[in-house]
């Protein structure tokens, strides 16, 4: 049945035939977006936006990088689509850049169309390289949103969706600002999470666990850098148990944190990982797992039994290749750990000395999150865990207000603008949310 939209405003025309992810669909007021350049959205009413969220954190080139537009451009007027049983150039391309970048011994690269999907077929392939079910995942987590990838989440989006039968079993991940670990020092959060990591494995039965599936740097739960140590002895309980050892890096991966994947701050080699997002801005759908010699071997002469129609699809190949000799060409990644060294921490901790509402500053490169309290000595936060409340809702408004589009989650705001994003925008940036959180100040009540 279609309707009249005679009269309806592109805002009630989106509402009356879009159904929107994560949401009531009668609460929403979506932000309508004309065009968008660089690190700017355009609105439909004019307004600019400074992008501080690069979306969903994949923008990492920014909008319509004119070399990423041109290599889907021309990809399509080649060769638009074709199975993935056959071969062509941009996907060899795209799947031998990221060999490039990736750890000593990747072998091998299977193309999904997302990091949710990535994630599903790295759990699979870890399941029958092992012939074990179980998988490992930590509560403060987020892995995607189909039936395995919830499973594996840890955030509160997982309880409407737990069907509490996938073979997963969580723990409490290293996170000394709100350690579960009673931990006073990051060597002591280290050990404690390595150890609750070990007993969980030891009372699941270690033959029974496949894989151990970790985001390198939590993202959306709140990006938590592991402590030194910590990913170090993840790997050698899975070399001790036979288990594989999943990196997810879908948000994390390509330039991020300041490295081509963010493993590799922390010295470490996984056996599978997944990426997604920022291998080519999320211009076109697009993600993938990084296989070891190891893994790919269990698949020499045995079916792998799993496949996607759109499977390293020929424009997202495209504009991965574009994205990654981008990146190479002008040092996208050092760009970004500079200015995550040089410019957004510094700032920031500068600007949690006048915020008391400021708990604690985290991240690496351009990943940074801020979580924010109504208490400092109680870390009471400012919004209730798997929440929002309506303080928050008045310091991201207050960011609006100031031009500035912001990723908020619970009671935490996140720094994460592309990665190609100038040193005056971010100063800019900064001074924009430096204004807005003097909101967020108001609703303190600590001394």
């Amino acid at each position: 049945m279609t309707t009249n939209r005679d009269g309806l405003t592109s805002v009630e025309r989106e509402k009356a035939s879009v159904f929107h992810s994560w949401s009531a669909q009668n609460t929403l007021n979506p932000m309508m977006v004309r065009s968008a350049q660089g690190s700017t959205l355009t609105l439909e009413d004019g307004t600019t936006l400074l992008d501080f969220s690069s979306q969903l954190v994949n923008t990492n080139l920014g909008h319509q990088h004119p070399d990423v537009v041109a290599a889907i451009q021309a990809q399509a007027a080649q060769l638009c689509t074709i199975a993935p049983q056959h071969g062509y150039e941009s996907r060899y391309r795209a799947a031998e850049l990221i060999l490039d970048h990736s750890f000593e011994g990747a072998a091998k690269v299977f193309f999904t169309n997302g990091g949710t999907e990535a994630n599903e077929h790295a759990v699979r392939m870890a399941r029958l390289h092992t012939g074990r079910h179980k998988v490992i995942a930590a509560y403060r987590s987020y892995h995607g949103a189909t039936t395995m990838s919830i499973n594996l989440t840890g955030d509160p989006r997982r309880w409407p969706n737990d069907l509490g039968s996938a073979g997963v079993v969580h723990f409490f991940g290293p996170f000394l600002y709100r350690s579960e670990y009673y931990a006073s020092s990051p060597e002591e959060e280290s050990a404690r999470a390595l150890a609750s990591l070990e007993q969980t494995i030891r009372f699941e039965g270690p033959s029974t666990i496949a894989a151990i599936i970790l985001e390198t740097i939590p993202g959306t739960a709140g990006i938590m850098v592991p402590p030194p140590g910590f990913l170090a002895g993840v790997r050698e309980i899975c070399d001790r148990y036979g288990i594989v050892y999943i990196a997810d890096e879908v948000m994390a991966g390509f330039g991020r944190t300041g490295a081509w994947f963010a493993y590799e701050h922390f010295g470490v080699t996984p056996d599978l990982v997944t990426f997604a997002k920022g291998v080519n801005s999320g211009y076109v759908p697009l993600g993938g797992v990084v296989l070891s010699e190891t893994v790919a071997a269990s698949f020499a002469d045995r079916v792998y039994p799993g496949g996607l129609t759109y499977s390293g699809h020929p424009l997202a190949c495209a504009s991965a290749v574009a994205t990654i000799e981008v990146m190479e060409r002008d040092g996208v990644v050092e760009h970004a750990r500079r200015l995550g060294d040089e410019v957004i921490r510094p700032t920031l901790a500068e600007m949690a000395e006048r915020h008391p509402s400021m708990g604690d500053v985290r991240g690496l490169g351009v990943f940074f999150a801020i979580d924010l309290v109504t208490d400092r000595a109680t870390k009471e936060p400012l919004a209730p865990y798997g929440s929002s409340s309506p303080a928050m809702n008045e310091v991201i408004a207050a960011a609006r207000a100031e031009g500035l589009l912001i990723f908020a989650n619970y009671n935490r705001l996140h720094v994460v603008p592309p990665c190609t994003i100038s040193e005056a925008e971010v100063r800019d940036g900064l001074a924009r949310l430096d204004r807005a959180l003097a909101v967020a100040d108001r609703f303190y009540t600590g001394s």
